[in-house]
């Protein structure tokens, strides 16, 4: 049966009519300057009370529908641009944006301020009605959410960095700065086109020193903003080619370090194969299932990173190959048996 066989029959056709009435009334209540009575309502719909009063209940749960008394009689209408009601944040929405911010800052990330600033101005723009009727709800989840704080470098947050890194990205320049690469060492200047800023509980930009003539063309590198001073807008202008894809660069390594990379793969025995189906090792990986155990296969560098987390797989996971992943696990255990 078809859509018009439904409509001849007189199925569809009262539903489609309920909708109707319901866009009538949101329209006669937005538009309306002194409001609507019920009756007033049943009348334009060419229903009775009771179905005005039901249609009225039904679009509370989505619009804000205000009341006036005139003469001991109410009358409704919706204030404001109904735009509003489809941009107006939920609770859910803002206790996940509010988490996250405070999560960020926790680890000292220096993209807080940022979440912490878009926070600010989504309350600021809730009207009294909108913040009252959404801190129930806001309070409850904001106490019982978190943001899982992994262990990791406690590190001063440097917003004024990312903003100069941010401007020279949006102006088409490279970025200055002096830089301490090993900590207690001397700074030295650096000038760098930003190909891309990597957040977490350590920021680093990722910049390219710029070609020169007579010079070997140089990869991409991480540059930690905690360790760099003096940052600033370069007059020299350097942005990142068209065709560059952040995602696909770090793909190349297994976490930040950079290195020759190899196809990774890993052997996850039974009792852990349920669980490492639903785990994300690389973006690239495959799967592929071999009896009850299951093979991870993925091409990466970062073996240091790599050994690291299969600690945290105790046991469950044998590296097949490369032969020199083996050897830095190998090397990893050791040194945390205090053999090395």
């Amino acid at each position: 049966m078809t859509e018009m066989d439904y409509l001849d029959a007189g199925v569809l056709r009262p539903r489609m009519g309920k909708l109707r009435r319901a866009l009538t009334l949101v329209h006669l209540l937005s538009e309306s300057v002194e409001g609507l009575t019920l009756d007033g309502i049943a009348e334009e719909l060419g229903v009775n009370r009771r179905t005005a009063e039901r249609l009225r209940d039904a679009l509370r749960e989505v619009f804000d529908i205000e009341e006036r008394m005139d003469d001991r009689t109410k009358r409704f209408f919706i204030r404001g641009s109904l735009r509003r009601v489809y941009t107006r944040p939920n609770a859910e929405e803002v206790a996940a944006l509010q988490t996250e911010a405070s999560a960020r800052r926790a680890e000292g990330s220096g993209h807080a301020d940022h979440l912490e600033s878009l926070l600010a101005k989504v309350k600021s723009a809730l009207d009294d009605r909108e913040r009252a009727r959404l801190a129930p709800d806001l309070d409850a989840l904001v106490r019982l959410q978190r943001s899982r704080t992994t262990a990791g470098p406690l590190l001063d947050a440097a917003p004024e960095q990312i903003g100069v890194v941010q401007g020279a990205i949006l102006a088409g320049n490279c970025v200055e700065f002096d830089y301490t690469a090993v900590e207690g060492s001397e700074a030295k200047w650096r000038r760098v086109i930003p190909y891309g800023l990597i957040h977490g509980p350590t920021t680093y930009l990722l910049g390219k020193i710029p070609a020169k003539e007579g010079r070997p063309d140089q990869e991409p590198a991480f540059f930690r903003l905690d360790r760099m001073t003096a940052a600033r807008q370069s007059n020299q202008g350097g942005c990142a080619p068209d065709d560059w894809n952040l995602d696909e660069w770090l793909a190349g390594s297994f976490g930040i370090w950079r290195e020759e990379d190899h196809d990774v793969v890993l052997r996850v025995g039974a009792s852990a194969a349920e669980r490492a189906r639903y785990w994300r090792f690389h973006p690239a990986q495959t799967l592929e299932a071999d009896g009850d155990e299951l093979l991870v296969k993925f091409r990466t560098g970062g073996l240091r990173e790599i050994a690291e987390h299969l600690f945290t797989w105790a046991g469950d996971i044998r590296i097949e190959a490369p032969e020199a992943l083996r050897k830095v696990m190998r090397e990893r255990v050791l040194l945390a048996l205090g053999s090395v």
